[in-house]
């Protein structure tokens, strides 16, 4: 019974020594083996494994590919316009021996802040060598290629692969926005004014080509109208001088009726003169006539 119960604590023991010494690596994740600090094995395959339990511990990294955000910063491209980037990589843990060795106890956290720091420098490299034209652009994807090309070197050294930069936002600064918008406005109301202007002189040669034709038409169409109507008067005199050389005496009747008609037309229906005046030969008798010819 005294014997039972001494191997019983001593079997907890063991067993719990057996269990410490006993690891497993997930299929996501890469292991080492540190002893004392220092690395001892690496496990990156995954599985089961053994270390020495309470001198060796084991520290596992993700095998995955990590995405990190980098913090907005401000840059200043060659034409001095300043403009806020916010931009994330992705990347991935490939030498888990030099990154501990870079990294130390930091881990990932630690690693990142490094990370960031190298992306921010390229960042503000590569951006500030060209236009903002070319980084609002949507054909930028040669600038991000270029940050990566040349925070690959520098990441390495952390054991981590840079798989990818992409650039998500790229806008003014706040103070910023409102002295642009009012530069564009005024570009918009100076091309409105010069849209106007040419406008204008376009209608203005538009009228003065109407005026000058309506001017031609009106000059033409009277002349037109003069000629037939010289040509008409000289066609009605012709009839009236063949009329007076055919029958005389008609033809004095027909202007003495003419100037009747003419004399009381309208309101005109009253006149004062003396009895034998001769506008009346033809309305006293028939022989007005003949007895103007006798005088």
């Amino acid at each position: 019974m005294r014997r039972a119960t001494y191997l019983l604590p001593i079997i907890v023991i063991l067993a719990a020594i057996g269990l410490s010494s006993i690891y497993i690596v997930d299929e996501r994740e890469k292991g080492l083996v540190l002893q004392f600090g220092r690395v001892v094995a690496v496990k990156e395959e995954p599985g089961l494994a053994f270390k020495i339990p309470l001198i060796q511990e084991v520290v596992r990294y993700d095998d995955r590919i990590l995405s990190r955000d980098i913090d907005p910063l401000e840059v200043t491209p060659l034409d001095d316009r300043r403009l806020v980037v916010d931009a994330f990589a992705r990347y991935r843990i490939v030498d888990v021996n030099q990154f501990r060795q870079a990294v130390g106890a930091g881990g990932i956290a630690f690693a990142e802040d490094r990370l960031d720091s190298i992306l921010r420098a390229e960042t503000r490299e590569v951006l500030g060598s060209v236009s903002s034209n070319d980084i609002l652009s949507s054909d930028r994807a040669a600038l991000m290629l270029r940050i990566r090309n040349s925070a690959i070197a520098e990441a390495s050294a952390l054991g981590i692969e840079i798989i990818d930069v992409r650039l998500k936002r790229t806008d003014l600064p706040t103070e910023n926005l409102d002295a642009t918008f009012e530069r564009m406005r005024a570009e918009r109301e100076r091309e409105a004014t010069d849209e106007r202007a040419r406008g204008n002189e376009a209608a203005q040669r538009v009228r003065a080509q109407a005026d000058r034709t309506v001017v031609e038409l009106v000059s033409d169409s009277e002349r037109q109208a003069e000629i037939i109507r010289g040509e008409a008067d000289a066609r009605r005199n012709a009839i009236f001088a063949e009329a007076f050389g055919a029958d005389p005496e008609f033809f004095e009747f027909y202007r003495s009726l003419t100037a009747y008609e003419r004399a009381l037309k309208g309101d005109n229906s009253t006149m004062v003169m003396s009895p034998d005046s001769e506008f009346f030969n033809y309305l006293r008798s028939d022989q007005g006539s003949r007895s103007v010819e006798g005088d």
